[in-house]
């Protein structure tokens, strides 16, 4: 297979023109980039798509930023992503972040150099780019899924994690609830903000009052929903049931009340969000929310397209649809 010291023998240039051709052809000059492209035909380097993108000055590559990938709504998240990118001969590069933004920095750094196009963000955190904008010059394509900044003016796609809150809320208080307990994200995380304002938009329209001795905060994890219930059982607080601000929160909730003796949805009631494929075979299988995870990347990578191949700048917010799957994990509380 060739590689880029064939294609500067071929061309008759060295290997750094290559590259600098390869990576930022507006510096190279065009006979030059004219022999390159012609060295990458004929020795077929990447199925010409090298050549194709010196032509077009794009390297059909998209970041995709994600704080981890152990969480199983960023696997779907990526995959409806790479769907789209796929059959539009785009590539998808994946980048973890941990929350760093200074490796949000570096992506940046990418989509400067021609090495990729532009960014999707399943992340909370912001390059400095986008938090503190050039007074001259434009921001790279960035599209933001499930999290957002409401003050930015970036494309978006989620779904209205509001009413989805509110929905949960509405379910249980039909089954007879009125002490219904919230765990909520990280409240640093604008999803969690949204989700926990839905509980208490939920709580107001059933005419139950708020009571913030019933709400913990949690992080989206197993060992956070499990650490919270324990907080909360151990306060003496009094409730029936739970609304949890991810299927994995209310997987770990189930664990500490099964811990403690406490049966599902027997004595307490449990709720979960974002229908993960384990909550339906969780013991008992678990009530959820419904969140079109593949669905977002798609739409996400749509809207990536949009801003590359047609040029357009317009901020656009896509709200997908969300639903109510209701399992075994919810009951009418016990007179």
């Amino acid at each position: 297979m060739a590689n880029i010291k064939d294609i500067a023998r071929h061309a008759g240039v060295s290997v750094a023109t290559v590259s600098r051709a390869l990576s930022n052809p507006a510096i190279v000059r065009p006979k030059t980039i004219e022999k390159i492209e012609a060295a990458i035909a004929e020795l077929n380097y990447e199925r010409n798509h090298l050549a194709a993108g010196l032509r077009r000055q794009r390297s059909d590559n998209v970041i995709v930023a994600v704080p981890s990938i152990y969480n199983p709504f960023t696997s779907a998240f990526v995959q409806g992503i790479e769907n789209v990118a796929r059959a539009n001969n785009m590539r998808v590069l994946l980048g973890i972040t941990e929350g760093d933004v200074s490796t949000l920095n570096s992506y940046i750094s990418m989509i400067a150099g021609k090495q990729a196009d532009g960014m999707i963000l399943l992340e909370n955190n912001l390059p400095d780019v986008v938090r503190n904008p050039p007074t001259t010059g434009t921001i790279p394509p960035i599209v933001a899924a499930c999290e957002y900044p409401p003050e930015l003016d970036l494309p978006r796609v989620t779904i209205d994690n509001v009413e989805a809150g509110a929905l949960v809320v509405s379910h249980l208080r039909e089954l007879g609830h009125t002490r219904i307990a919230c765990i909520t994200g990280p409240m640093a995380q604008q999803m969690s903000k949204d989700r926990s304002a839905g509980y208490k938009l939920g709580l107001m329209r059933a005419r139950i009052e708020f009571d913030p001795a019933l709400v913990e905060e949690g992080e989206f994890s197993l060992q956070s929903g499990y650490d919270a219930m324990i907080r909360l059982l151990d306060s003496g607080v009094k409730f029936t049931a739970v609304a949890c601000a991810s299927d994995e929160t209310a997987l770990g909730v189930m664990s500490a009340l099964q811990h403690r003796g406490i049966s599902v949805p027997g004595d307490v009631s449990v709720a979960g969000f974002d229908d993960l494929r384990f909550g339906a075979f969780a013991s008992p299988p678990l009530t959820t929310i419904h969140v079109p995870t593949a669905e977002i990347g798609e739409t996400a990578m749509r809207l990536m397209l949009d801003r590359l191949l047609q040029q357009d700048q317009t901020a656009r917010e896509v709200t997908l649809p969300h639903r109510l799957i209701v399992r075994e994990s919810t009951a009418a509380p016990r007179s």
